[in-house]
């Protein structure tokens, strides 16, 4: 189980870290029944306690209760393993919170139910004017088409309440982290060092190949397993763009409500809220605009809804369908390319769960949908599935010329970069500076920002090398000293360490403080973490379901 529990990790996060306010929605269709357990009668023990049907179908219905509300839809595309592996997971917490009397009162689980109804999330997601939701609205709206109770949201609110106190409980120890510790993390993550580089670019020596067909034939000959196409898939859908509903979104939640909200997260969150953002009126509009999006999405998900539902019902159940609709409607219907599951539609940028949807399309189940994606909400249809195959060299050609002079200009940018470091070691020794070592060789070191090993980019850097690879060489090289020739994909690149920069102490003991609350926090995630994999590896072993996956990577 260990490989699965690291797998799907991002949905251990989710019982520790609090929903990102800049991140999208993923809606699905209106949900309908849904199978609860299914016909299987055993479900397997949790230290020793043997799980009923019914202990399944509660910790079943919690966990859609939270993935609606850190996603605002129910997790219908999610594959049955995972959604095993997340109702499991539940089974194996509650059972662990009850050994160790861990309890929640109904005070607190009152307030914890009336706490999720009246979250800032709530309320941007409906439009609400910081009243919050009634649970008779809520009832109605959200638990009774999905075939759940208040009951069932009364136990949820329960669950994940005294789930918080078992990571608190299990994650103890993470708190114990020192202002020196965070001090010399500081140091180590924000130090500064200015460093120059020497770029060996294949571009740079393309024009030093000749191209031959012949040659050209041999080296499709030797590389034509690189051109093979996997696989493919190639689809129509119509999409409801999420700009369309910016303007109603707007005015539906009100330019003064809107601007309340933008200011509360800010306060709440500052810059934090929008890590990329460069100045406060940056972050600001990010926000806003995030705001109106999730509500757009929220009004082109149920035009999507009426749209696929008309589709879906339609018979006989054919491909062609989502076109006839779309025709009465005046809607307009596209068509992507073929692509593959591993890289997705050209045309647009698709989520990992759209393209397993679409995966999974065959013939006579055609259709998927609505699916929520950045830019707004796609009904698909299959239009036609296409085997793996190797296309002939007539007809990528020029694919394969290019990447044959590419290939060999790179080996002679890598071959001209390991001379030059000869030329650097000898150099140096002799005293001489880099840019004179450089200039000797009819090179030019071009100088780099100051970066740290918390620098996320350097985009001086462009495609020549990756920040990763930069930092790698920079902070294994002492001060003074030189790299190796260093090889990417482009060619290669040696770098010099001129000195390290300062600490400035001023912001250092400004940061600190926060920055001990985020470590305790990330050190307390990292111990809960541990834990469970260890717990989880060896408690799913006495449940059906895993022991068959088990089996097959056994018999793989």
């Amino acid at each position: 189980m260990i490989g699965t529990i690291r797998k799907h990790s991002k949905w251990l996060w989710w019982f520790i870290a609090a929903a990102t306010v800049i991140s999208f929605i993923y809606w699905g269709l209106t949900p309908g029944s849904r199978n609860r357990g299914g016909a299987n009668t055993d479900f397997g023990s949790i230290y020793g306690h043997q799980i009923s049907q019914q202990d399944y179908i509660n910790a079943k219905n919690e966990f859609y209760l939270f993935y609606w509300f850190h996603n605002f839809a129910w997790p219908q595309n999610m594959p049955q393993k995972d959604l095993d592996e997340q109702i499991y997971l539940r089974l194996l917490l509650a059972q662990k919170a009850k050994d160790l009397d861990i309890h929640v009162s109904d005070e607190q689980a009152g307030a914890a139910a009336a706490t999720l109804l009246h979250s800032e999330q709530i309320n941007r997601a409906f439009g609400l004017n910081g009243q919050g939701l009634s649970l008779d609205v809520f009832t109605k709206q959200v638990l009774q088409p999905e075939g759940l109770t208040e009951a069932d949201f009364e136990s949820f609110a329960r669950s994940d309440l005294t789930i918080q106190q078992l990571i608190k409980t299990i994650g103890l120890t993470g708190q114990l982290i020192t202002p020196q510790e965070a001090q010399d993390l500081y140091g180590r993550e924000r130090q500064e060092i200015q460093a120059q580089a020497v770029f060996f670019s294949a571009s740079n020596y393309l024009s030093q190949i000749t191209v031959t067909p012949a040659a050209v034939a041999q080296f499709y000959t030797n590389y034509m397993a690189e051109y093979r196409l996997p696989d493919r898939v190639q689809i129509s859908y119509v999409v409801f763009d999420v700009t369309n509903y910016f303007s109603a979104a707007e005015q539906k939640i009100g330019k003064t409500n809107l601007n309340d909200q933008v200011e509360a997260i800010f306060r709440q969150r500052g810059m934090d809220a929008v890590p990329d953002a460069k100045t406060p009126e940056e972050a600001k509009a990010r926000i806003r605009e995030e705001l109106i999006r999730r509500v757009a999405l929220a009004d082109a998900n149920q035009d999507a809804n009426d749209f696929a539902t008309e589709v879906f019902g339609e018979t006989p159940v054919r491909p062609e369908n989502l076109a006839a609709v779309a025709k009465q409607k005046s809607l307009t219907v596209k068509t992507t390319k073929p692509f593959s599951d591993q890289y997705g539609p050209e045309e647009f940028p698709a989520s990992e769960a759209f393209i397993k949807a679409v995966d999974a399309l065959t013939p006579d189940d055609p259709f998927a949908g609505p699916m929520a994606e950045p830019d707004g909400v796609y009904v698909v249809a299959l239009d036609k599935q296409l085997p793996s195959e190797i296309p002939p060299l007539d007809q990528i050609r020029d694919r394969v010329a290019s990447d044959y002079q590419t290939m060999l200009a790179a080996q002679l940018a890598q071959r001209a970069g390991t001379n030059f470091t000869y030329m650097v070691d000898i150099g140096l020794a002799g005293g001489k500076s880099f840019d004179a070592i450089c200039a000797a060789s009819g090179l030019r070191a071009e100088n780099l920002p100051p970066f740290s090993l918390s620098t996320p980019d350097l985009p001086e850097l462009g495609s020549r090398a990756s920040i990763q690879q930069i930092k790698q060489a920079a902070f294994t090289t002492p001060v003074g000293h030189a790299t190796g020739f260093v090889e990417t994909q482009d060619g290669g690149f040696v770098l010099f360490v001129q000195k390290q920069l300062p600490l400035d102490r001023a912001v250092m003991n400004e940061q600190l403080p926060q920055l001990i609350v985020q470590l305790r926090g990330e050190r307390e995630n990292e111990v809960f973490n541990e834990w469970l994999q260890v717990e989880a590896n060896r408690e799913f072993r006495t449940v059906p379901e895993f022991q068959k996956d088990a089996e097959a990577a056994g018999a793989q």
